[in-house]
């Protein structure tokens, strides 16, 4: 039994074992922030942060002086449905260009089904908009998870993945991932700041985009080694 084990890890490779891993992990984040979110009263947690960007005492005014709200909406606008279905066509057209029809499939599906992933977890859940503090933006959709949020993990992270499979060295491939990260983070922190989500909602976006993102990953990797879409080569 032992060696049968032992036989089967190494056949898997570490990096998938990350994956699956990370997956896991985000699955499970996931489940249990969809405990928090169908909760009757905010989680005490979710209230401290979102307080903790407006002044003592004054819901309506959030910290930081006033360009920084504007800095922030544009922050935010990096994980808007316009700027990501820009950037995504954008790959797509370019992967059409290099003819490379099955790699540009693959990014549309990628990007499309982290859209539906998402559309579908808010109507499962069903969470308003946090109304502890003022909204800086105005938004009508659902809670829970983070739009923004998720769709930026699925997208940057998807993409910059994609992206570090062409990339010549180490350092260039820590460079896009970690940019990809950073952006990720931001936007969803500018959720929390413009105070349109809480902050469950936008750990549960980061969750379930990176979990998305890793399984987008691990096909990709199965895909390009089948020589269906474009490796480094």
């Amino acid at each position: 039994m032992k060696s049968t084990a032992k036989a089967l890890l190494n056949r898997i490779e570490f990096p998938v074992l990350a994956a699956g891993l990370a997956i896991a992990c985000g699955l499970w984040g996931l489940v249990e922030l969809m405990g928090v979110a169908r909760a009757t009263t905010p989680h005490a947690l979710d209230t401290e942060i979102l307080l903790a960007f407006r002044h003592a005492g004054q819901p309506d005014s959030p910290i930081g002086p006033l360009w920084l709200q504007g800095a922030v909406r544009d922050i935010t606008a990096l994980g808007s449905t316009s700027v990501l279905v820009l950037i995504t066509t954008a790959v797509i057209v370019y992967f059409l260009l290099m003819r490379r029809p099955a790699t540009a499939l693959f990014v549309f599906v990628s990007v499309a089904g982290g859209q539906a992933a998402s559309s579908l977890l808010k109507f499962e859940v069903d969470r308003p908009r946090p109304d502890l503090v003022s909204h800086l933006v105005k938004e009508t959709s659902l809670s829970f998870p983070s739009g923004h949020a998720m769709l930026s993990a699925v997208t940057y992270l998807t993409l910059g993945s994609l992206a570090a499979r062409f990339l010549p060295n180490r350092r260039t491939k820590i460079f896009v991932l970690g940019l990809a990260v950073l952006t990720t983070v931001l936007v969803g922190t500018s959720r929390v700041y413009l105070g349109v989500h809480w902050p469950s909602d936008v750990l549960a976006g980061w969750c379930a985009g990176f979990a998305w993102a890793m399984l987008c990953w691990l096909a990709a990797r199965l895909l390009q080694r089948r020589k269906v879409v474009a490796d480094s080569e």
